[in-house]
């Protein structure tokens, strides 16, 4: 007499992990706000500058793991990845109290500032405002009709794009 026995493997089910919060860097007034560049090199803010005093704590703003701690160009940056994606990197610090890899909390000491701290965003390589990681608002979307159907197709596309952005580029 023989007997199989055949056990079935039901997959575990995860948790959806909740977006982080976030909180901003350190206390104090931001002095020049986000200012995308026109163009990729062009002039502009890539983040938040903050006034704030020399060796004024420099916190994590979210959970996440440190991917870069170090120099570049003469002045010491950091950045953590979190989990949702994003990237922010905190610039212009007099020390680093972290190391890459290293996983922190909201609110671990990262580093101290030299004087003024900028606080960037990046969602893969694409910088945006620190601001809106800060406000518990939703976006708000807002249809708006074409002035002129765009039709169908790839051409209909690129007129329905060129309404959309006016013309620009």
């Amino acid at each position: 007499l023989c007997c199989v026995v055949v056990a079935g493997v039901l997959p575990v089910p995860t948790a959806t992990a909740e977006p982080p919060t976030y909180r901003p860097p350190v206390d104090a007034p931001v002095r020049d706000s986000f200012r995308p560049p026109v163009t990729p090199y062009g002039p502009g803010n890539r983040g938040l500058e903050y006034a704030t005093a020399p060796d004024t704590p420099v916190r994590a703003v979210a959970d996440g793991v440190v991917t870069f701690a170090g120099s570049v160009g003469g002045s010491r940056h950091v950045t953590i990845r979190h989990p949702d994606g994003v990237r922010t990197t905190s610039s212009f610090l007099a020390t680093l109290q972290v190391v890459v890899g290293q996983r922190v909390r909201q609110g671990d000491r990262v580093g101290t500032t030299v004087g003024a701290l900028h606080l960037g965003a990046r969602r893969g390589d694409a910088y945006f405002d620190p601001a809106s990681l800060f406000t518990d608002e939703r976006a708000r979307v807002r249809l708006v009709p074409f002035d002129e159907p765009p039709g169908t197709g790839a051409a209909g596309e690129r007129r329905a794009i060129h309404q959309l952005v006016g013309g620009i580029g």
